[in-house]
Formats: C-alpha cells, structure tokens, sequence
C-alpha cells in the first residue's frame, strides 16, 4: 500500500490542495539534488499499518552531515528555513502553515539517523514520486522513546507491531534499543494486552530474552548512582528530578545530547504547548 496518486479521507482530514503542491515540490526539489534522504512520519507510517492521517507537516530523515545542505537546498529554492533545534531537527517552511521537517536524530538524541536507515529503508512511491521511506524498525526505536504528558507514541508503536510484525528484523530492533531495552520491552509488554489474541506476533525467544534480563536485573543490587533516564521519555516530566531533587539527567550522563542542546529543548516546551 501506499499514499501514492490521490489521498483519501481519513481520520485526520483531507490534505488540503496548497499543502499537497508544496509536499510534491519539495519533494522534488530534494530528489532532484542527489541529497540522499528517507520520508518518515505519517506517510511512512500508512504504508506500513493502513493507518492515515494527514498533518501540516512532512518529514524527511537525512545524516547529520547533510542537514545543512539541505535547508540551503531548500533556501535557493525559495523556502524559508532554519536549524530549528541543532542536535536533531531543521524545517523548510511554505509560509506560516505547511512545512518540511528534515531530521537528523531524534529529539532525546537517542536514535541518530546513520548508515543503517538508508541500508534498510524501503522503496515506495509518495504524492507519485518514487522514495525511500525509513525503516520500520528505526520508526518503533525512535517512537518507543515518545511518552510526553501531551503526546504517547505507544499506539503507533502497537500498530507497526501489529501489521508488521512478520517482517520484522527483531535482533535488529533489539540492538537499536541497546542499554535501553527496558523501553522496547515495555511496548512489547503492553501489546500483549492491547491485543490479547495476537501476542504471538513477538517472537517467543525475544520475550524470554527480555524477561531473563529483567529477572537477572532482579536478583542483582540496583547501582549506586543518582541517575535519571526518564528524561529520555519526557523531556517535561522528569524535570523536577535533575533541576530540584539532584539527579543526573541521562541525556547528557550517557553522552546523547549537550547541555547547551538539553536547555534550547526545554526552553521550546512552552512553544510546544502553545
């Protein structure tokens, strides 16, 4: 399935004409520049689950290396950008509504678009234009981590699993999650009970190698540090924990993101809720 040809109405409305001739055209625009890139988000997400929505927003995944040449791609082409927040996200804008987001990383600096996505996207056809779309996997391991006040990725985590499940290159997933498997193992977990009739999908040997690790976790003494990972998951939640009660915050302890990169993401909460 794809999105390709005329867009259907869904659940997330009708992408409306202006937005679509912008999509096409910057889409060929980047193409037509050799730039390698990869589409993700929701037209990504469709061809893999069936599930559309349609948003203002149109995401393409790139190295990091390249993120600058393709905002000044876009900025000879006539599009407005900027490097929106340096340790992930850029955007081309097509006046004050539509946009292009082209990414990098993701927002916790967990998941840095590397060689890997491009060795494994998927061919596809978007808005009739033939691309790259970025790996499922690399859509589970990036959106496992989104589990904000306002916005919980679970059920596209569930959804992917679900259509995809018999595709799946699961050793692959395992070693993208890495330290952080507890993440992965929570939606896998908590698609058991989504659907309880379709848990086989996950394979039997990755949830025994899941359980091992939690029961080995168990039975060994937690370390002795003062450590906070939920600010992977939230990055407004788990505040008060590293501004107030002294706890390390894990996105720079593990060496994902800056200092400088954690405050510029906390000061854009307040744009974020706005």
């Amino acid at each position: 399935m794809t999105m390709a040809g005329s867009i259907a109405r869904g659940r997330g409305g009708t992408l409306d004409r202006a937005t679509r001739e912008f999509y096409q055209a910057a889409l060929g625009v980047i193409k037509g520049s050799g730039l390698p890139f990869m589409v993700g988000g929701a037209y990504a997400f469709n061809y893999y689950t069936g599930v559309e929505r349609h948003t203002k927003d149109f995401d393409i995944f790139v190295r990091e290396e390249d993120c600058q040449r393709a905002l000044d791609i876009f900025a000879r082409a006539g599009y407005r950008t900027e490097l929106t927040h340096p340790h992930w996200l850029g955007k081309a804008y097509c006046g004050d509504d539509a946009y292009m987001d082209i990414i990098f990383n993701s927002g916790n600096g967990v998941a840095k678009v590397d060689d890997e996505w491009f060795a494994r996207a998927h061919a596809c056809e978007i808005l009739g234009i033939p691309v790259k779309l970025i790996p499922a996997e690399e859509m589970i391991w990036s959106k496992g981590f989104i589990m904000e006040r306002e916005r919980f990725d679970g059920a596209d985590v569930a959804h992917l699993i679900h259509a995809w499940a018999h595709k799946m290159d699961w050793r692959h997933l395992l070693e993208r999650y890495g330290a952080n498997w507890r993440v992965l193992y929570c939606h896998l977990v908590l698609f058991g009970y989504d659907y309880p009739g379709e848990r086989d999908k996950i394979p039997a040997w990755l949830m025994r190698e899941l359980s091992g690790r939690l029961l080995a976790e168990v039975r060994t003494p937690p370390v002795d540090e003062r450590l906070c990972q939920g600010t992977l998951v939230s990055r407004e939640q788990f505040l008060p924990d590293v501004e107030q009660w002294g706890y390390s915050d894990a996105r720079e302890a593990e060496g994902f993101m800056s200092a400088e990169d954690i405050q510029h993401w906390t000061d854009a909460i307040t744009g974020a809720h706005g």
